[in-house]
């Protein structure tokens, strides 16, 4: 009988099993990076970064969105901020700082089941508007609000 044999041959399939599911998953997150607009994430100014972000389409001011930051803020490093909205079929909630050296912070894509509310922490350069974008209903509104920053935390 080829028992040990066989041992060897099957422990080695499951072996390399192992090995390849762990390499397409170390692997899956670059493709993910592939998709990303560098030119949005690599703008020097806000409107440049809506500009390659969303081009071509209207961005509506709206009251329906709540930028959740504290008025004053001791180290821009570390800023907690909450956007909320009441605005139906939240699609992705986009985040912008005007002043940072690339402004534009983060997307947030959400599926159908999710509310219109995230809660971040971001990087604040120097006191300027933090500006949340959301997609709703296949159309853009935004919102600002000023944050004063103590000490800066992009440098």
């Amino acid at each position: 009988m080829n028992l040990p044999r066989r041992l060897f041959i099957k422990g080695s399939v499951i072996a390399l099993a192992a090995i390849s599911t762990g390499v397409f998953s170390l692997l899956k997150p670059l493709v993910a990076f592939a998709a990303r607009n560098k030119a949005a994430f690599s703008a020097e100014t806000e409107t440049d970064a809506l500009a390659a972000f969303y081009p071509g389409e209207e961005i509506a001011a709206s009251d329906a969105i709540e930028i959740g930051v504290h008025d004053v803020v001791e180290n821009g490093a570390v800023v907690p901020v909450e956007i909320k909205t009441t605005l139906p079929d939240v699609k992705s909630i986009t985040i912008l700082v005007e002043k940072n050296p690339n402004p534009l912070i983060a997307r947030f894509n959400l599926s159908p089941e999710c509310s219109g509310i995230i809660a971040t922490r971001i990087k604040v350069a120097e006191p300027s508007d933090i500006i949340a974008v959301i997609r709703s209903n296949g159309k853009l509104f935004s919102a600002r609000k000023f944050v004063e920053v103590v000490a800066g935390g992009c440098g």
